[in-house]
């Protein structure tokens, strides 16, 4: 067998990069639950859930009567999940966790095109040798299962654009430039559909057209670019504003001003992102290959660096913001680099320090592979609403840490859109969130008390006790590994355990 698999891969290396890439994602299927940040949920899966139950949770529809206008959310993606949701419940699905197996699967499934086109630029542009290295750092990277299994539309997007990039390279002189070129902007299109910076790739390829003066092919792009955006994001809010592109524009003025609101961090923040990201010093190499042939591969070039460009200007810098540019840099950065080793006497002298370069590289990745593959992201919020969907109306909680903080949980996993009671800045009061809350009429106190963190965890159940008086312990749901690695490396990151108090009062009963 093993000769077998060494002639495969020698030979058509790409069937083994796909087995091995769908191994690994189905592992992230079955064990990578919950989810990775907070757009990726709440943004996504919950807003469709609510709909499907009739709702508008998110208070972003005009018939909502909260509403107040456009709030500057691409409806496309959700939407996906709202269609999907209700498919699913059709048939008779309305487990969360099942109906999240599903969507994990679907995007695993998804993500292999990256893999696939990716290769395929590769072997077309710089030969076998660096397409089957692409194709298995896209496949087995330490972040790639896990990241293909999330509703990140940061990560949803890059299929349409490689495979976008395959339409215009694939051909040396296609002979109908118009529509080789019409398809690859209709791709760019539905990516920018998904996210709209994507759009900034569409428009580094037009302005390298535009420099070759390939006027057929500009217009192709142009026409294909704009016509996804038009048929999906204009009908969208045509249909819900009566007139188009209305969350579009929400959108491009909330980034506008909310953009020092966020995370404002220095230029060269992605430059080390990307360097950790990839695993020095493989990763400098990486970068020294894409950089290396931008004249040769301009086209592939401009549209990645003009992305990376516009998201290291803008102050709000999220890692997830610059999850589109990674496969660009592999792709781009693997070609260059090989060429380069090729006519370097340095490394052609000292191949044993490259090849010890490459098994750090790949002893680090296994490792981190290994662990993120399988980590279940924010479980203790996720496993304490599944605890508690067995109960029936419960209509108020109440989630308090050691400063009356509240924190976002997940009602898509109860099964039921109880609400839970916000931070002091909401009820405009000196006294605790807690004490303020009881003073509101019996019926509507909390079910339940969730209390996040451990720290002086006794002294505020007997505070709370004081308001409450009914509170009998229910159980606690302790974070997954990694989750309890991040917290207490940075304690911004509010992974903790989850200890839960129900309210007599409401329920004298304990459910099993």
């Amino acid at each position: 067998m093993i000769p077998s698999i060494k002639r495969a891969w020698d030979e058509a290396p790409l069937p083994l990069i796909l087995i091995l890439a769908m191994i690994l994602r189905l592992i992230a299927v079955i064990f990578a639950r919950g989810w990775g940040m907070f757009d990726d949920h709440y943004l996504v899966i919950e807003s469709a859930q609510s709909w499907v139950d009739g709702l508008d949770e998110p208070v972003w529809l005009p018939w909502n009567p909260l509403n107040t206008g456009p709030t500057g959310h691409m409806l496309f993606y959700p939407g996906f999940h709202f269609v999907l949701f209700s498919v699913l419940e059709f048939l008779g699905m309305t487990d969360p966790q099942a109906k999240m197996f599903v969507v994990r699967l679907i995007h695993a499934a998804f993500s292999l095109l990256t893999i696939i086109y990716a290769y395929r630029i590769a072997e077309k542009l710089d030969g076998k040798r660096s397409a089957r290295l692409i194709g298995l750092l896209l496949a087995a990277l330490w972040i790639m299962p896990w990241l293909s299994v999330r509703n990140l539309i940061e990560e949803v997007c890059v299929p349409f654009l490689v495979m976008a990039f395959w339409q215009m390279i694939r051909k040396d002189q296609p002979t109908r430039p118009f529509l080789t070129f019409l398809t690859a902007g209709i791709l760019f299109g539905l990516a920018t559909d998904i996210r709209l910076q994507s759009v900034l790739f569409p428009l580094g390829a037009g302005l390298v057209i535009l420099f070759r003066k390939q006027w057929r092919e500009l217009l192709g792009l142009t026409i294909g670019t704009v016509i996804p955006v038009v048929l999906v994001l204009g009908t969208i809010d045509l249909f819900l504003w009566g007139y188009p592109f209305a969350e579009l524009l929400g959108y491009i003025r909330v980034c506008y001003i909310e953009k020092d609101i966020y995370i404002s961090l220095p230029w060269y923040n992605y430059f080390l992102t990307v360097l950790g990201l990839l695993i020095p010093p493989v990763s400098l190499f990486l970068f020294f290959g894409f950089l290396r042939n931008w004249r040769k591969y301009t086209l592939l070039f401009v549209p990645a660096v003009l992305f990376f460009a516009f998201h290291s200007y803008f102050p709000n810098k999220q890692e997830r913001f610059i999850l589109p540019f990674l496969p660009f840099l592999i792709l781009l950065g693997v070609m260059g680099w090989y060429q380069f080793i090729d006519s370097s006497r340095f490394w052609q002298k000292n191949r044993s320090l490259l090849r010890g370069c490459w098994i750090f590289f790949w002893v680090v990745n296994l490792i981190l592979l290994s662990v993120i593959t399988v980590n279940y992201s924010k479980r203790a919020r996720v496993e304490s609403m599944v605890y508690l969907s067995k109960y029936p109306d419960i209509q108020q909680m109440l989630v308090a840490d050691d400063g009356n903080r509240s924190e976002q949980f997940p009602r898509f996993y109860l099964g039921q859109w109880a609400h839970i009671y916000g931070d002091l800045s909401l009820v405009g009061t000196s006294d605790s969130l807690i004490q303020t809350v009881a003073r509101f009429p019996k019926e509507l106190h909390p079910r339940f008390i969730l209390f996040m963190g451990e720290g002086d965890l006794q002294e505020r159940v007997v505070k709370a006790r004081e308001s409450f008086p009914y509170l009998v312990y229910e159980t606690t749901v302790k974070p997954g590994m990694i989750d309890d690695i991040l917290h207490r490396l940075n304690p911004f990151n509010r992974n903790e355990t989850v200890t839960i108090y129900r309210n007599l009062e409401f329920f004298p009963t304990r459910l099993n």
